[in-house]
């Protein structure tokens, strides 16, 4: 009814359970950069408000914030709309307010704004890290292509002294943009023939490849 879909992992491939533990490592830093600003409000009384106290502008800012994955935020997700405070409903006409609630309404929009500046440092960071360390292979079917060997348990020999990469195998099949389906020679008849791109490399033939015919140069000898 939802349209709700299964995305199966791919074996040896942990990224694709690594969505929670990423989220988690966001708001930490989220939480960090929030902290840093030394966020605290004094209200009209002399009271102080700590940052434990604030956090659920934080809460409401990234519950707010879209998202560069869904394009949505996650209010609007989940429940199909943003959340309006009070303060939303005021007049701004109103000669007079209520100092208490003045101090509420100012604490808690400094709070809230502090807490989207550091979601937009965050995600600025965390794009030029990932801009910057990765790179986007771009495979079509018929390409030859090896495999790392990370996930045989089935080759001969000492594990430290097996080829990194096997193959050559054709791409018969792309799954997304992070898979790969591969034909499999005999030897390896018996492996699930699907790879996650990370595990994946193109191929290129050599001048032995190309004319296996050709003699080599004699080895010089002193």
């Amino acid at each position: 009814m939802l349209g709700t879909k299964l995305a199966f992992s791919t074996a040896y491939h942990s990224q694709t359970d690594g969505l929670a533990e990423w989220i988690i490592q966001t708001i930490e830093n989220i939480l960090r950069r929030f902290c840093a600003y030394g966020m605290e409000h004094k209200d009209h009384e002399g009271y102080t408000h700590e940052w434990v106290t604030l956090l659920p502008a934080v809460q409401l800012a990234y519950n707010t914030s879209q998202h560069s994955t869904t394009g949505k935020s996650p209010s609007i997700v989940e429940k199909g709309w943003n959340p309006l405070l009070p303060v939303d409903h005021l007049k701004k006409n109103l000669l007079t307010i209520h100092p208490t609630a003045k101090d509420f309404h100012d604490m808690w929009k400094r709070s809230c704004d502090t807490a989207a500046r550091c979601i937009a440092d965050e995600k600025e960071y965390n794009k030029q890290r990932w801009d910057k360390s990765h790179m986007e292979l771009e495979f079509k079917e018929g390409d030859q292509v090896l495999v790392s060997t990370l996930s045989f348990n089935n080759l001969e020999g000492p594990k430290k002294m097996r080829d990194s990469f096997v193959g050559t195998f054709t791409i018969i099949k792309l799954i997304g943009k992070n898979k790969v389906e591969v034909k499999l020679t005999e030897e390896f008849s018996r492996k699930h023939p699907v790879f996650p791109v990370s595990l994946v490399k193109p191929y290129f033939q050599t001048e032995e490849d190309m004319f296996p015919s050709r003699k080599k140069n004699p080895l010089h000898q002193k």
